[in-house]
């Protein structure tokens, strides 16, 4: 079996101390073992700013770039392998380890594209100069230039690939090095996907170091120019913020967490239309996908309340269709949960909601696998809750079950009601809206976007190039406010600025343009 070892200050250590499994969570057999204890991180620390900085700060924007792109290549290189890990360690079916995958080497190839245009410099400009005296000779320029400290990831076990890829993407191409700690419980991606770029000598020495196991004292090495990123719970969020050292040194802190995200179906739209059929095929693929394993993922459906029992018979009969089971099977659709305690969480979950909602499908997510023994593992079916009351269903707006289940609440059909029942998740990642009647979407937009970190409007010109609302795209900001943990990412060249310093130049106006 298998030992996932670490990889720091440019050698591989397989670490000390009591094993931790892997799990497939088809079959609850053990697809790989961990120690990380014993690990000097301090010194990996020390190592990603002193000769990981020094490396990226060698390279221009184009050239950190032709690393991205060659990134984004060995992976699509090693793609059926990786697939058939993200099958055995996450429960994944084809499809979805293809979605975190091709997310993750997509990110890569697309700011590799965007270095091109940034070429051979090392500073990024930002906005145009300024005369500060009476010519043009004293002028000011903001610029942002490198933090001169380390990034640290800490991830989530939903995204081993696509995870580390779009946090990656922006901090290698900003300049900064990486230290990258998945979730252990899926780590086997991440972790064959960082010793592939390594192997194949694309990663400049100190540029990324990756942690397989516990965190240990990871934290009490932060400094002050570091950047910690987390993807999780909102709990480990607050964990994260408050730890001394990181308050003590005022360590830049990003995080996405919990997203109570909303679908609103405005009265305009007939579920028979273009719109229609988008807003119900969106509801089931964000319920199915990564078995609902998704932070963009629904949970919340809002809809006009003369359409509410048509909307759940539109939910049933197309999850009724749905396959689960074993996901290396080719007729399987949704496979299992990633690890027996985000099963219990969930049916723990569901049954909260069970208390204050009525059924509408799938009864409390018990199911036969296809293809899997009974009692064997981690499998919970598509779950549909309903209320005929949005706003008096505290449960629904307060708890994410973070897997395979919706609410679908009526609400009277006004914009400005649906947006305040939007802002009940107290903050979202992404919420998605559907109607073609640009009044409504008038009013609901700047509302609902107002408590969103991203807004996707639903309707029937876009409908056949849709990637879906759960799609997190390089070239818009990923991140959410409150609840969602106030961070944000990608969003093109946006991206970069989380690992950067944004600094006021002043001086001589040829100066700075050399220095530009």
């Amino acid at each position: 079996m298998e030992i996932l070892a670490s990889y720091l200050a440019g050698a591989w250590h397989p670490g000390t101390g009591p094993a931790t499994s892997l799990m497939n969570p088809t079959t609850d057999e053990p697809v790989a073992t961990v120690h990380g204890h014993g690990l000097d991180l301090g010194g990996a620390l020390a190592f990603a700013r002193d000769r990981g900085g020094a490396a990226l700060g060698a390279l221009t924007f184009a050239e950190r770039g032709e690393r991205l792109a060659a990134m984004a290549k060995a992976m699509h290189g090693a793609r059926e392998e990786l697939i058939a890990l993200a099958v055995a360690n996450g429960g994944n079916t084809r499809g979805d380890a293809k979605f975190d995958l091709d997310g993750a080497s997509g990110t890569l190839a697309h700011y590799a594209e965007l270095a091109k245009g940034l070429g051979d410099r090392r500073v990024l400009i930002d906005g145009d100069a300024i005369q500060l005296g009476r010519t043009a000779r004293l002028s000011g320029q903001h610029a942002w230039v490198p933090r001169p400290g380390v990034a640290v990831f800490v991830n989530a076990f939903n995204f081993p690939a696509w995870g580390l890829g779009e946090k990656l993407a922006c901090a290698f191409l900003a300049g900064m090095p990486v230290l990258c700690k998945p979730a252990t419980a899926t780590a086997l991606v991440t972790y064959r996907v960082v010793k592939l770029w390594a192997d194949a000598g694309l990663l400049p020495e100190g540029t990324l170091q990756l942690l397989c196991g516990p965190a240990g004292d990871l934290l009490d090495h932060l400094g002050p120019f570091d950047v910690l990123a987390f993807t999780g719970s909102s709990g480990t969020a607050r964990t994260l913020r408050s730890h001394p050292r990181v308050v003590g040194e005022s360590v830049r802190v990003n995080i996405e967490a919990d997203s109570l995200n909303a679908a609103v179906l405005a009265p305009d739209v007939d579920l028979g239309s273009e719109t229609g059929r988008l807003f119900l095929a969106d509801v089931v693929r964000d319920m199915t996908q990564k078995t609902g394993q998704k932070c963009t993922a629904i949970r919340r459906v809002l809809v006009p309340a003369d359409r509410r029992a048509d909307v759940i018979d539109g939910l049933r009969e197309r999850l009724a269709t749905i396959a689960i089971g074993d996901p290396s099977r080719d007729d399987v659709r949704m496979g299992p949960l990633a690890t027996k305690a985000q099963q219990r969480d969930i049916e723990a979950g569901i049954a909260r909601l069970a208390a204050a909602t009525d059924e509408g499908y799938g009864g409390t997510g018990a199911i036969a696998p296809l293809g899997v023994a009974p009692g064997v593992g981690c499998f919970v079916g598509p779950v549909v809750r309903t209320t005929a009351d949005a706003a008096g269903c505290a449960v629904m707006h307060d708890h994410e079950v973070f897997g395979p289940v919706v609410t679908v609440a009526a609400y009277d059909g006004d914009a400005g009601a649906a947006a305040r029942l939007v802002a009940r998740g107290h903050g979202s990642l992404a919420t998605s809206c559907y109607s073609d009647d640009k009044d409504w979407l008038a009013r609901f937009v700047p509302a609902a976007g107002a408590v969103s970190g991203r807004v996707y409007i639903g309707s029937e010109k876009m409908a056949s190039l849709s990637p879906g609302p759960g799609t997190a795209l390089p070239q818009l900001q990923h991140g959410g406010p409150g609840r969602a943990g106030d961070g944000a990412e990608l969003g093109g060249l946006r991206g970069l600025a989380l690992y950067q310093q944004r600094v006021a130049l002043q001086g001589d106006a040829t100066i700075l343009k050399g220095l530009a």
